[in-house]
This record gives structure tokens, sequence and C-alpha cells, in this order.
């Protein structure tokens, strides 16, 4: 019994597995421990007849199941079969989450579409699920929806599921892909900025208080527009004159997205902002920096499992596309001058940020809060420089199909994550092992015909031939 509380069952119904007791007090309850929240918790102390926190004396049953599995979430990753939402459904699953993966699988429609192939050999869903299921002996459930069009399912997804947070990769993620043709532009904002609105949109209708993570990107702030001065997480404080004197404002950091897909995110950050402040929705929002590596802990277990490798001009990022370049002797391509600065972080870094993230939401009520998702910075020239070195390989200096400046600054801060216990993986660290272990492993799988970067941001644009039309035997 639960000092100072009424009485009540203190068994929960059918034979689940036994948790035992936690804390000063006797405690028993029975419950499946592999598929009980919070959420669950909650409708279980009620359904016991245990009175609200208030009423006890002492710890009550809710704030003990509530501490007894607090990083055990039911969770919805939307987008859950793509580069960062596949190796994050499996980590958080391996963490001990409840995990759900809804995606309409558009990705892999896309790889049709562009008759290109992952680096490494992706395997339909079904089979991943099935091998992550026998490597870990935990099941991830899957349901195909269109977030976009498909408002009513996605609403029955929420209510059948009732998730504990949700994180939101469900979005067309290339910028060259958004500027390929008029056709990829539209999909990108339908497909984007439909998808997010009508999450919003069901997560007010439902009532339920699930934390959202959204993955954004470092391409919302845009380079070079602060020179030399640090980023902020978000936002900026500013002073607005006013004849009575001046007012000091806290507003979002002005947005200057270089691509159709940088302006869906930056139109993302506005609907975040209303919502949270309308609805008292709890959204975190991670600017990420530019994500390269393909393995995780987790993905290394069963080549099954292996991470999809993007190497074309469309959808590979540029490090994967330098050490898939560097792998079958292609040059280093370099677009423009190579003086352009971004920021960047490994997908063991992307999943563990997520974590840290659901760990860690605003409450209710709270601005949206935004959170630097970066590890490092360096020039896109001085990383060719750093594998070509380490490779032999030479660098082509090719004409650059974007909009951009040829050089810029970029300082961002990522205190937040740090300060949570983020320990970066560095370049040095990573680096070597992904050109062995991977893009050597898969170099017979590259068309050489898919590396060079054709989709420009204004008709008319300079691009250039191919550097090689067969990949050279070992």
């Amino acid at each position: 019994m639960v000092a100072g509380c009424p009485a009540g069952r203190q068994e929960a119904a059918g034979n689940p597995a036994q948790v035992g007791s936690y804390g000063g007090d006797e405690l028993t309850i029975a419950v499946d421990i592999a598929r009980y929240t919070a959420t669950d918790a909650a409708a279980e102390g009620l359904a016991l007849g245990f009175a609200p926190a208030a009423k006890c004396a002492g710890p009550t049953l809710l704030e003990r199941l509530s501490k007894l599995l607090e990083h055990h979430m039911r969770v919805l990753v939307l987008g859950g079969d793509g580069f960062c939402g596949w190796p994050t459904s499996l980590y958080l699953s391996d963490r001990g989450h409840d995990i759900t993966i809804v995606d309409n699988l558009s990705r892999r429609k896309i790889d049709i579409e562009l008759e290109v192939d992952s680096l490494t050999p992706i395997r339909p869903l079904g089979e991943r699920l099935a091998a992550w299921k026998e490597v870990s002996g935990r099941e991830i459930g899957f349901v195909n929806v269109d977030l976009a069009t498909e408002y009513d399912r996605l609403v029955s997804v929420l209510l059948d599921i009732r998730p504990d947070a949700i994180v939101h990769f469900a979005e067309q993620r290339a910028a060259p892909y958004s500027m390929r043709t008029e056709k990829t532009k539209r999909y990108t904002v339908d497909n984007n900025v439909r998808a997010t609105h009508n999450l919003l949109t069901a997560l007010v209708t439902t009532g339920i208080d699930a934390s959202l993570v959204h993955l954004g990107t470092m391409g919302v702030y845009g380079y070079g527009w602060s020179g030399t001065a640090p980023i902020p997480e978000g936002y900026l404080m500013v002073k607005v004159p006013t004849p009575d004197g001046e007012l000091e404002r806290e507003i979002l950091h002005p947005a200057n997205p270089g691509s159709v897909y940088h302006l869906t995110k930056t139109l993302d950050q506005l609907l975040f902002s209303f919502y949270a402040s309308n609805d008292r929705l709890r959204i975190t929002d991670l600017h990420q920096g530019i994500v390269w590596g393909t393995q995780t802990n987790q993905t290394a277990r069963d080549e099954r499992l292996i991470n999809r490798f993007d190497y074309d001009g469309d959808y590979g990022t540029v490090l994967n596309r330098f050490l898939m370049q560097a792998a079958i002797g292609h040059p280093l391509t370099v677009h423009g001058t190579g003086g352009q600065t971004r920021a960047f972080i490994h997908i063991r870094d992307t999943v563990r940020c997520i974590e840290i993230a659901l760990n860690n939401p605003p409450d209710a009520g709270s601005k949206v809060l935004v959170r630097n998702q970066i590890t490092e910075t360096h020039r896109i020239l001085d990383l060719a420089k750093m594998i070509g070195d380490m490779t032999g390989t030479e660098i082509a200096y090719l004409p650059n199909p974007r909009r951009e400046a040829d050089e810029n600054e970029l300082s961002v801060r990522n205190d937040q994550f740090l300060a949570l216990g983020l320990e970066p993986t560095t370049l040095s660290e990573g680096l070597l092992e992904e050109i062995t272990d991977i893009a050597a492993r898969y170099r017979h799988r590259v068309d050489p015909h898919k590396i060079i970067a054709r989709s420009v941001w204004r008709a008319g644009m300079e691009t250039s031939a191919d550097l090689m039309t067969e990949v050279p035997p070992l």
C-alpha cells in the first residue's frame, strides 16, 4: 500500500512480467515493462484508484512509476526508413524505447526516379525490421502513411499508439533535389510544409501531449550573414527603437534560406512558434549540420541493418561524397573555390542528440527549444585536402551549380548539447574507418555517371562533364 493514498488494486490485469518494488515503501506493480510507458503509468494510477499527487503523503504511485520509467518512452519516428531516421530508430529501440516507424518510403521511390542506388546495399524495410528483431530481440513497428496527404490516417495512428514523443524526419531533405526541376520544387514544399502542419494540427486535435523533436538544418540561418559572430541557438536579442526609447525583444534568428529545401525548414520554424505559443505544444527544433558517416553501433550488427550511403550529386553529402570518390580514385569534386565553411556532425552523434532532446523536452507553454546540432565546422577545401593527402587523390575544381558565396565565415554555438553530455565524434576519429570499411567495400556499386552535381539553382548555370566513365578495377 502507498502511504497516504486510497486503497486500490495493486496488480494490473493479466500475467505480465513482474517489476518488483521501488523506493522506500513496499510497492509491487505487475506490468509488461517492455511496452509500459509514462503515459500508461498515469492511466494505470488513476485506474487503481490512487489519489492525485497533491492528496498523497510522500511520493505517489505516479511519481514512482514515472521515476522508474523515465527513460522508457513510446516514440513515433516519422521518416524512420531514411538516412537519419533508420539509425535513430535502432538506437532508441536499443535504449529500451518502444518504437514505431511512420514512413511512406518516398526516399526509396526517389532512388528509382533518379536511377541511382545507395552505395550500401540497403534492404527492404520489412527485412530490416525482421533482422533487428533477430539480433536484438526487440520489435519495431511500422505504419505506411503519407503525412502530407493522409491526415485522417495520421490522426488514427496517433490515437492508436498514443506516443509519449515524436521524432520528425519526414521531409524531403536534399537541397539540390529541391532545386532540380519545377516538379521537385513543388514536391518539396507540398511534402515538407504540409506534413509538418498536418502533424501539428493532429496533435492539437487529438489532445495527445507528446513532445515533438524536429530535425531542422543549420541552413535556416544562411551562411555568412553574421560574419565572424557565433550563430546563437535559435534566438537573437534585438533592440527596437520607439518614441519612448528602445525595447529589448527576443526574436527567432533571421532566416536566410539558400534553397527551396531550406525555405521549407524556415517555414517549419514559424509553424512551430505559433503552435507552441497558441496550443502549448512542446517542440524542440534541432538545427543540424551536414551529416557524415554511415554506421552506428546498431546498424553495424548485421549487414541487413546497414544504413544508406548516398553519393550522387543530389543526395550525397559533401564529406561522404569525398570518401566515396577517394575509394574509387575519382577526383575530389570541389565546387567553386572550396572556400565555403559548413558545420558537420557524425551520424553517431545525430542519434545521441536525438536521445538527449527526447530526455530534455521543453515545458508546455514554453517557446520552441532550438538547439544547434553540430560538432565542428570545416572549410570544404580543407576537407578535400585532408582526404586527398590521406589517400593520394587529386582535387578537381568544378563550376558551382549553387548560388552561394565563394567563401564565408561560420562560427556556431552548440553549448546546450555539450552541457547535456554530448561527446563529439571528430573527423580524425572516424574518417579512415569510413574510407576502408564502407566506401572501399562497396566501390563496385558506384555508378560514375551519377557523381557530378548537375541540379542547378538557376537555369543555364554551368556544370561539369563526367570525370570518370568506369570504376577502375582494384
